[in-house]
């Protein structure tokens, strides 16, 4: 098996120290859209889960929403259902407020606590693909388990 990279190797021991035993894979392409992981781990786009970070800028916090690959997100819902406005995350907000590059922000194991929806989309598949802290690495999970492992709250974002 081949070593991952530092960022990656970081998330593995996180979900592994919360008691996951899902696997942080490595893939030899990047997985930094949703469309470059479908193809590098071989499954449709539906059936990754997106990670995107907005900054609230009521409440000057991240904001992590996870949709289901081919969704694009309703900014206008999401901020009439958290009653504040979305900006956008800079690369540095990102890394400051998660630990991670974009394109690698994995739904959990951040800095801190961020505030999570989910997108109820991503419960059409038994198996989802998510971001594991590097733009090439991902792992294997179900929704329950995204839910369970981030305190997420399902929601419509589309």
């Amino acid at each position: 098996m081949t070593k991952l990279k530092e960022s990656a190797q970081q998330f593995q021991h996180k979900l592994i120290e919360l008691g996951y035993s899902n696997k942080v894979i490595e893939l030899p392409n990047s997985t930094r859209t949703a469309k470059e992981a479908a193809e590098a781990i071989g499954c449709e786009v539906n059936h990754i889960a997106k990670s995107i970070i907005f900054r609230l800028k009521r409440v000057d916090k991240p904001l992590l929403v996870v949709a289901c690959g081919a969704n694009r997100i309703n900014e206008k819902q999401i901020e009439a259902h958290l009653n504040d406005t979305l900006g956008k995350a800079d690369a540095d907000f990102v890394r400051e407020q998660t630990g991670y590059v974009i394109g690698g922000v994995p739904p959990l194991g951040h800095k801190e606590q961020i505030i999570t929806l989910i997108d109820e989309d991503l419960f059409q598949y038994g198996k989802i693909w998510a971001a594991a802290g590097h733009p090439k690495a991902v792992f294997p999970l179900t929704p329950d388990e995204l839910v369970e492992m981030t305190n997420g709250e399902v929601v419509c974002v589309i």
